[in-house]
């Protein structure tokens, strides 16, 4: 019932390592909640979704989620493990999921090059994007694997692939909505053929043309939809200033083999906006975090921010309700899965019956139940600690006494 507490180790190109490896944070986000979530309340009035998330990260591995007590069969030393979230937005939930996820990517992976593809928009056009955060990033998806689709019958005649996921935050939390893209240099030809494509296998498609048809198919679709909202006078000066700009489109030339890769990718799949080893000092001014200047060669520096100018970026980035940010299109997706195994003349995959926490142990190498004191002796479960029934949501009720 309590995920093993790992974390991504930063020389390990996104292995998973156990904690006890690594110095836990002294400061958390769910300290952050504690110590300013009632003022962030009062001063942003979120919405109940995103009080319930929040409410979530706050309890995340406390008692008022319940556990389970564990005795060492060896050394009769006894372990407190309370349950997790499981929260895609809490930064102590991710790292098993990431690797479960890359786990899963390695076996359907095809033996071939893949292209690390990147689509940002404009900071220009956040004004348009939290009008409807989730219409806006439904179309960047759709307009992202249009355009890959259409270079990929125009340039190589095939249908092509992609795993896209998106994040919407820069190193400083602010709203930075982007979709990172693993393509295949493959694609199955109109007579259902597997094809390799990229010109030498250095480059996939010229990036600026990439950039216009993207800026066009996205732009074309926000005036339609402001235009059905009357809201079309109102932007129609910030959208022409945004249609003279060039748009980043960024393109990886190929490196490393298809493992490689989709470790690479899997850094990014299952990232929040920031990590609790980010955060370096909490105190009643506010919070200092690190983050990295990309206009300085990437450097890592200080910055603050108040506690409720750090949730309200923070929630910014907390994603719509059953939201779906990781998709997989064209020749990845599941439903020519079958058919691209056949074509690459795999043998039938043989599933292999493991527990959840028997595969983790084969991923990452940690056993959860060898016991962390004497390192020889079992961890028995002697008893469960049951979930605290009330207060139920501290944050939610607060809000609504306050409305």
């Amino acid at each position: 019932c309590c995920p093993i507490h790992t974390r991504r180790c930063p020389q390990s190109a996104g292995y998973i390592v156990p904690s006890e490896i690594i110095v836990r944070p002294q400061f958390e986000v769910s300290q952050i909640i504690d110590r300013f979530g009632l003022q962030y309340i009062e001063q942003c009035q979120p919405n109940s979704f995103t009080l319930r998330t929040l409410d979530a990260l706050q309890k995340c591995r406390t008692s008022a989620l319940g556990g389970h007590k564990d005795v060492c069969d060896c050394c009769a030393k006894q372990r407190i493990s309370y349950n997790s979230c499981g929260n895609r937005h809490c930064p102590k939930c991710q790292s098993n999921k990431q690797a479960l996820w890359v786990d899963d990517r390695i076996r359907d992976a095809m033996d071939v090059k893949y292209f690390h593809v990147v689509f940002t928009v404009p900071q220009a056009l956040n004004q348009v994007c939290l009008l409807d955060s989730k219409w806006f990033y439904s179309n960047m998806f759709e307009c992202a694997w249009s355009v890959l689709q259409s270079f990929g019958y125009s340039h190589y005649g095939v249908e092509s692939g992609a795993i896209c996921v998106l994040h919407t935050w820069g190193q400083n939390l602010g709203l930075h909505p982007h979709i990172h893209c693993i393509v295949p240099s493959a694609g199955l030809t109109v007579k259902g053929n597997l094809k390799r494509i990229a010109k030498q296998g250095k480059y996939l498609y010229p990036v600026r043309m990439l950039s216009v048809v993207f800026r066009g198919k996205l732009l074309e679709k926000i005036k339609r939809q402001l235009k059905q909202g009357n809201q079309l006078r109102q932007y129609q000066s910030l959208l022409d200033d945004v249609w003279k700009k060039p748009w980043v489109v960024y393109c990886e030339p190929p490196f490393g083999n298809a493992q490689q890769i989709v470790k690479y990718l899997g850094q990014y799949t299952h990232r929040i906006a920031i990590s609790n080893h980010r955060i370096q000092n909490i105190d009643g001014s506010g919070i200092t975090f690190l983050y990295k200047d990309y206009k300085d060669n990437s450097k890592k520096k200080l910055t603050k921010l108040s506690g409720v100018e750090f949730l309200r970026r923070f929630c910014l980035h907390i994603l719509p309700y059953r939201f779906v940010k990781i998709r997989y299109y064209g020749i990845l997706s599941s439903k020519q899965k079958d058919q691209l195994r056949l074509l690459q003349a795999k043998k039938p995959e043989v599933k292999v019956k493991e527990t959840l926490q028997e595969r983790i142990l084969r991923i990452t190498g940690f056993d959860r139940y060898q016991c962390p004191f004497c390192k020889t002796g079992i961890m028995h479960t002697i008893e469960l600690l049951p979930r605290i029934r009330s207060p139920d949501n501290v944050l939610y009720q607060t809000a609504q006494l306050s409305v």
